[in-house]
């Protein structure tokens, strides 16, 4: 296996200089429009990922809090490409203009080219400086995204809002800047080919500090034990990872920056390999830990193994594919159960699969691939732990003063009866009732007696009107 992996490698390592080098020397007008046109095609599925984070979210938690989700996962790519444009596409690609040796700079407010040649292959080979900021700011928004999940069912929307306009106008363009911006760990070659760091595992990172600072949801854990909250709609959860693997292909596709048949096309089954290995991993690691095969451990082994190959996509092999993959998926599953133990409760195992999967990743660089090595593993080690360690403390930052100054946490009574309904005035589902764990119909799995809860009483600000015929 290590002859064929090894083989495997130096032939990638080979053919990628030649492909990509011929491609830059003969950029014709119409290679030139090819190559853009793809650009703005993985842009379009990176924005579908949205749509994707939005269904994944909503079906893995209660339907009690699917408006709550749902307007969040809407309105976090509109506030991240707003933000973006302001301010966070010029601090991540400051080009002359570092302020702090290689570790901050910024370019100004806004965005525009500088002259019409920005608008042709004179400022890229592979697209325009409009669809270099759109691919970018679709990107940006995508690490607020992976907050929401993890501080989903307790946190208050406003105050979470403002964490994500300040996390994705300053967090995450500061560390994006460090590597593709051309900044201190670029000189040092780490490398992060589409985001396992730069994007995945800065959402992680503020996605532990929000849930750390927040608490578990009420009831979660109980005379020490843990008590498992099901998700709504498996169905609609099932939606969205497969529409997220879809926007996968744009996301580390599009990450080629041009449309080369040779590397758009390895990157796009390096991931798709590793897709399918994580949801194996997931599967073989969940048997042999709960002797049950949970669809949710499936779900999140594919992302995992999403996440995983997303450093290394245009580096590696079919079997290192794989390999990466599979850990990643069973990476997935131990770190959900840890967590739990730890009582840090993640509702959608944003942080297993985003910050574990995503440092584990990043160092599979250093130990697979074409620059596997024992050096480049100690420079990928040294960069995901200091992006992480940044956005850990960045996002921790700015949940404190929240907290101290307007706080971030529901009341109990809000959220035993639901965001929905107190940050909305209305239900997701108006004729559902909603067996909910603190009533005791945590899942007949765990012999648990089924309680239909009683209508609410009082303490509804605002009549739930969705759905009610006129």
């Amino acid at each position: 296996m290590r002859v064929f992996s090894v083989l495997s490698s130096s032939l990638v390592l080979l053919l990628l200089p030649a492909a990509v080098g011929a491609q830059e020397a003969a950029t014709t007008p119409e290679m030139f429009t090819v190559n853009n046109l793809w650009m703005m095609v993985a842009t379009a599925l990176v924005f579908i990922m949205h749509l994707g984070f939005a269904a994944l979210e909503t079906g893995l938690t209660r339907a009690k809090n699917a408006v709550n989700v749902l307007f969040k996962n809407t309105v976090i790519p509109a506030i991240g490409l707003l933000t973006y444009a302001f301010v966070g596409f010029n601090l991540m690609y400051p080009g002359d203009s570092w302020l702090a040796g290689s570790f901050l700079g910024f370019a100004g407010f806004g965005v525009g080219p500088s002259s019409a040649a920005d608008l042709t292959s004179a400022y890229n080979p592979g697209y325009t400086y409009w669809t270099d900021f759109l691919f970018q700011g679709m990107f940006a928004a995508t690490a607020a995204t992976i907050v929401s999940g993890a501080v989903a069912e307790r946190i208050k929307l406003g105050p979470f809002l403002a964490f994500s306009a300040v996390f994705v106008a300053l967090a995450y363009p500061v560390t994006g800047s460090w590597h593709w911006g051309g900044g201190w760990l670029a000189q040092m070659g780490f490398y992060d080919f589409a985001g396992s760091t730069l994007v995945h595992a800065v959402g992680g990172a503020g996605a532990l500090a929000g849930v750390l600072l927040l608490g578990p949801r009420l009831g979660k854990y109980v005379d020490g034990a843990s008590r498992p909250f099901f998700g709504h709609s498996m169905p609609l959860a099932v939606i969205g990872v497969f529409l997220l693997w879809l926007g996968w292909f744009g996301f580390n596709g599009g990450s080629v920056l041009s449309a080369d048949p040779a590397t758009v096309s390895l990157v796009l089954v390096t991931t798709s390999i590793a897709a399918s290995a994580g949801a194996i991993g997931a599967v073989v690691a969940d048997l042999m830990v709960t002797r049950l095969p949970d669809l949710s451990m499936v779900l999140n082994g594919i992302l995992g193994g999403l996440v995983g190959i997303t450093a290394g996509a245009d580096q590696m092999s079919i079997m290192e594919s794989a390999i990466i993959g599979f850990i990643a998926g069973a990476i997935v599953v131990v770190s959900v159960i840890t967590l739990d133990r730890m009582k840090i409760d993640d509702p959608v195992g944003a942080i297993s699969v985003h910050l574990v999967c995503g440092i584990w990743g990043t160092l599979a660089v250093g130990l697979f691939g074409a620059q596997a090595g024992f050096g480049q593993l100690g420079v990928q080690a040294l960069g995901v732990g200091s992006v992480a360690l940044f956005a850990f403390l960045f996002a921790g930052g700015v949940f404190v003063v929240l907290r101290a100054t307007v706080g971030i946490r529901v009341s109990p009574e809000e959220e035993v009866m639901g965001l929905d309904v107190h940050e909305h005035g209305y239900l997701a589902y108006p004729y559902f009732a909603e067996m909910d764990a603190l009533e005791g119909a945590e899942s007949t799995r765990i012999s648990a007696p089924v309680i239909l809860p009683s209508p609410p009483t009082g303490g509804i600000t605002a009549t739930p009107t969705a759905g009610v015929p006129s």
